[in-house]
């Protein structure tokens, strides 16, 4: 095991930053979808409740790994078929697309959870002063609701890290990709396995840990 470290290191800490960058910039757009699809989920309108409904209830019920070949293979064979011969998506930008979607569906839950949980007095209490939907939601709703949140959004950040291992079948050189090149190279499966499982573990840990942190601090500042 010391001798894949010491000649793959450079390998596993690129895949490790590659990783983190997927799931950094998925994570990124999932938050702008879910707090779309979340505040259309809890609005009185009945065409944008079915709209985001039907977003969620359908990016959920499919796999990851086959809205990751959707994605790749799928939707440029698509669009070359209208002409574009040229048109191509890169691991990077497939996998981001991929991950955005079925991370923002899991995020539009939790946005609509967490302004559920903003007491409706406060929504009235904004719109007597005088302020519309939007402003009463972004300037006084919104805050609460994820503060409330914070927490689950680490999580869903966590779950998103691991789901980018999914990611290695369109090629992404992810954390598990590189270990299965270099199983290939040296054929020792349990030491580049265990090896990959200890960074993705130290990595995880962490980020929980922080997760805890965090969630204690403002159950506190709830309690205040």
């Amino acid at each position: 095991m010391l001798g894949i470290i010491q000649n793959y290191w450079g390998m596993l800490l690129l895949s490790l930053g590659q990783t983190l960058l997927l799931t950094l910039l998925s994570l990124i757009f999932a938050f702008v979808i879910g707090l779309v699809f979340g505040i259309m989920n809890v609005t009185k309108v009945r065409l944008l409740n079915f709209i985001a409904t039907v977003y969620v209830d359908g990016i959920r019920g499919v796999p990851l790994i086959v809205l990751a070949y959707f994605t790749y293979f799928g939707v440029p064979m698509f669009i070359r078929s209208l002409g574009f011969s040229n048109f191509r998506l890169t691991a990077l930008t497939a996998g981001t697309i991929a991950l955005s979607m079925n991370a923002g569906a899991y995020m539009a839950e939790i946005f609509r959870a967490g302004i559920q949980s903003v007491d409706k007095g406060q929504m009235e209490a904004a719109r007597s002063l005088g302020l519309g939907y939007g402003k009463s939601m972004q300037k006084v709703v919104l805050p609460q609701a994820i503060r409330t949140m914070i927490p689950s959004i680490i999580n869903q950040f966590i779950i998103s890290l691991k789901d980018t291992s999914i990611l290695s079948v369109i090629g992404f050189p992810e954390l598990t990709k590189a270990g299965n090149i270099i199983v290939a190279v040296n054929f020792d499966v349990f030491g580049v396995w265990a090896i990959v499982a200890l960074i993705y573990m130290v990595v995880i840990v962490t980020l929980s840990r922080i997760a805890k942190v965090i969630e204690r601090k403002v159950n506190v500042g709830n309690e205040r």
